[in-house]
């Protein structure tokens, strides 16, 4: 299934647009055609690759078997199952589509939630439970991201991968491990057979980190992790107060010693009957309004937090269910299942996200070291039967660990990323042409590594390899060494901050380039400009980031001092587009249309003005339900104004169904959008769209002589992936770096001075060099001052480029 070739699955769910993409599968929007259209989630599940075909077929077989068991489930409590078909050897599941919020965007939005609200979300998860293990289902994945809420309902989604409490069939010798590292108990570490125990301590974890605003265990990389799950006891709840007994006795690491959900749902019912609901709060065991929860301590940046794994984002990477919901911020279209904290909702297509989610909260930082534990075999001692009884309790349990550390490094279906420092080219050493180098300096790069993006993020990690390579071969700055430090981003916005407590811990590393989404980068920017930490953005094209949330009313101000970009911004589409109108095209009559979404308001209000600006006439604007698909009557009107171009600010899904039904009521005009619509989806699914044009920030590198000798470069060197559109420009941020370590260590007598990191953002600032993307400096806010774009048009079912300029001429 692509976007370029969407089918009808199983002869009735027509799909509409990709919501989701993930190591574990990707997220549809569709349409069940044998039910009158009713709007339905469609999951694909992707197997890991290079998976034998046995094993293939044995999991195929027990995945379908269990999620058509969770079928038989009917509880409001649990998103609804319609339909599990197999479609190309892999299975789907079809289920309903739920809009709301998850929990683990919640608690990124707001922090750690009130006390009766956790309790009130923990009441109605055991009530769910309880209505699945009756029907022996063990849910096995039970964490914040599967957790939704809706105006009235608490949702427990992923059933699909719950396996049946009676099942005989065991594919461990295939390393699958089903679950979430910072939820699962020591059992389920330990590869037992489940039972309900094991989703009451992933209960009992998920309320901890919702009471709490973070994990109860939190460690650096797999190993150190399930170290403390085995070992040692979970941190004690701060600030849970009644909900501390609670939470102590889900998280027993005995499951004969954990409570049961009967007596754990009293001890719930008893917080709540002890915790008077706030004034307006409404009944039951939904969501409720409340008031902001006090701020969390701002966390030691030393601390290297695990990245929080199946978060969702843009394209939703790793795990992404179509349950999880949007935050409440405006998003490119009418809220989906999708989480929060990216552009949910988004379509997939070649440009980065629109961010939506606000910046998740700083993770907490590392409690002090307790007791070291030693692993494999245990010194002999001669202190008789007591120490015996203490070395054999230990010897198991480091054959236990062992096991289970060997297990979960084999992979499994749902892939969790702890820690990762890119071992493919570009993520260690990036070469030394002198050899001599006295000191080493890191450069961090942020990046989606895997998934949907990955494409991207690859060529984003080789170009910024490239330019230390050059600059090492080179001696470019003499005495030191450059090295990248690649980390995984999975464009989902949640391992942003993640990422940057890695990069800030890391003292070796002065600089970070990325990320290529916007929705990553607010939660990514925030804390490195908190430890002064520069970072040069190759994609981002959010003006928020820049120019602060009320650039639009014309208030701009910058919120972060050490961030840059060396890309143009949305800010500059509209005016690039009408320019190319009125002066290229000769459109002098504009009908302006948008989706009123913030990037589609912040499109049609640049175009606008540019337009009438320069002369033009906007004969009528309009906005439009991004859901909407039907646009009979707004082709009527455009006719009727006369127009002889329409502008749209949004995305293909909405865009495509327009311009065919302008076409098919006579109105061959062509329409126009942002680098919303550039996405082979549009003409295909358009017939019409032949002559339609598009803008997109940046240029292709084949343009001009330095773009041309980049590709050359990056030929040679022998990257496996393509430079991509992002390439030149990420390969330009890492000379900025470079540049900039440069000039520090020049004003600092030849050597590096121990505040570097601190010094750099002043002397990016004040750069100005001829890069492959053409001159890279930066005005007063960070944003490059070399703003070019690109208009495209569909010619013969594809997109083609027509012409590229500055945004000034």
């Amino acid at each position: 299934m692509t976007e370029q070739n969407p089918e009808l699955i199983a002869g009735r769910y027509q799909l509409v647009e990709r919501i989701g993409q993930g190591g574990m599968g990707r997220v549809w929007r569709g349409l069940d055609q044998q039910l009158f259209g009713r709007e339905v989630a469609v999951k694909e599940i992707l197997f890991p690759p290079g998976m034998e075909d046995g094993d293939r077929a044995a999991l195929l077989r027990r995945f379908t078997g269990e999620a058509r068991a969770a079928v038989t489930l009917s509880h409001p409590g649990i998103i609804t199952i319609h339909d599990v078909v197999e479609h190309n050897g892999a299975p789907v599941i079809v289920m309903e589509l739920i809009r709301g919020q998850s929990l683990a965007a919640a608690i990124r939005g707001r922090g750690r939630l009130p006390v009766r609200r956790v309790a009130e979300i923990g009441a109605a998860m055991l009530d769910a439970l309880a209505e699945a293990h009756g029907a022996r289902i063990i849910h096995r994945d039970i964490k914040p991201d599967n957790v939704l809420l809706t105006k009235d309902r608490v949702v427990l989604t992923d059933f699909g991968i719950a396996h049946l409490a009676d099942a005989t069939t065991k594919l461990s010798h295939t390393g699958i491990v089903i679950g979430t590292p910072q939820y699962m108990p020591p059992e389920q570490l330990e590869g037992k057979r489940p039972t309900p125990a094991n989703d009451l301590w992933a209960l009992g974890a998920t309320l901890y980190h919702a009471v709490e605003g973070h994990p109860p265990f939190d460690a650096e990389g797999l190993h150190a992790l399930a170290v403390a799950v085995f070992t040692r006891p979970h941190r004690p709840p701060v600030h849970a107060g009644p909900l501390a007994p609670v939470l102590d006795a889900l998280l027993t690491k005995d499951p004969a010693q954990r409570v049961g959900a009967a007596e754990a749902a009293e001890m719930l019912a008893s917080v709540l009957r002890t915790s008077p609901p706030p004034a307006d709060s409404s009944a039951g065991h939904g969501p409720v309004p409340e008031p902001e929860p006090a701020p969390t301590p701002t966390p030691d940046p030393r601390a290297t937090p695990v990245p929080a794994p199946d978060a969702a984002a843009e394209h939703a990477p790793a795990s992404t269910a179509p349950e999880q919901a949007p935050s409440t911020t405006p998003s490119p279209r009418t809220p989906t299942v999708l989480d929060s904290g990216s552009a949910a909702g988004t379509p997939p297509r070649p440009v980065p996200d629109r961010p939506t989610g606000p910046p998740a909260p700083e993770p907490a930082p590392e409690p002090p070291a307790e007791d070291p534990v030693t692993l494999g075999a245990t010194p002999e001692t001669k202190h008789g039967e007591r120490a015996s009884a203490r070395r054999r309790a230990l010897t198991r349990r480091s054959v236990v660990l062992g096991t289970a550390l060997a297990t979960l490094a084999a992979g499994s279906v749902l892939t969790w990323t702890l820690t990762r420092d890119d071992d493919e080219p570009g993520g260690g050493a990036a070469g030394s042409g002198s050899g001599a180098s006295s000191v080493t300096v890191v450069i961090g790069v942020d990046a989606p590594l895997s998934g949907g993006l990955s494409s991207m993020g690859l060529g984003i990690r080789n170009a910024a390899d490239l330019a230390a390579r050059t600059a090492n071969e080179t001696r470019h700055v003499p005495g030191v060494n450059f090295e990248i430090k690649a980390l995984d981003d999975e464009a989902v916005p949640a391992q942003g901050g993640s990422n940057a407590a890695q990069f800030v811990s890391d003292e070796k590393v002065l600089g970070v380039v990325g990320p290529l989404n916007s929705g990553v980068a607010e939660t990514l920017v925030p804390p490195l400009a908190r430890a002064d930490m520069v970072n040069v953005s190759p994609g981002n094209t959010d003006p928020v980031l820049t120019m602060g949330p009320d650039w639009a009313a014309g208030t701009k101000t910058r919120p972060h001092p050490t961030y840059f970009r060396t890309i143009a911004t949305d800010v500059d589409q509209g005016p690039f587009a009408a320019r190319y109108l009125h002066g290229e095209a000769k459109k002098t009559k504009l009908y302006v249309v948008d989706d009123a979404s913030a990037y589609g308001a912040a499109l049609t209000s640049g175009f606008t003005a540019e337009f009438t600006k320069l002369g033009g006439t906007v004969v009528g604007t309009e906005q439009v339900d991004p859901a909407e698909r039907a646009f009979a009557g707004l082709a009527e009107r455009v006719r009727s104004s006369g127009a002889d171009a329409v502008y749209f600010g949004g995305y293909y899904d909405a865009a495509a169904p327009l311009s065919q039904q302008l076409k098919q009521a006579g109105v061959n005009v062509p329409l126009m959008g942002g680098d919303g619509i550039l996405d082979q989806q549009y003409p295909t699914a358009n017939p019409k769209a032949e002559g339609d044009l598009a803008t997109n920030i940046g240029e292709p590198a084949e343009e001009s002589a330095a773009g041309q000798d980049f590709l050359a470069q990056y030929g040679k060197a022998g990257y496996r992936e393509a430079a991509g559109w992002y390439g030149p420009y990420a390969y330009d941020a890492t000379w900025t770096l470079i540049e900039a370590v440069k000039a520090v260590v020049t004003a600092n007598g030849g050597t590096l001075p121990g505040n570097t990191r601190a010094k750099l953002p002043q002397a990016v600032a004040r750069l100005a060099f001829d890069g492959v993307t053409g001159r890279v400096a930066f005005d007063g806010n960070g944003d490059t001052v070399n703003r070019r774009l690109t208009v495209y048009a569909v010619n013969d079912g594809s997109w083609a480029t027509v012409t590229s300029g500055p945004v000034t001429r």
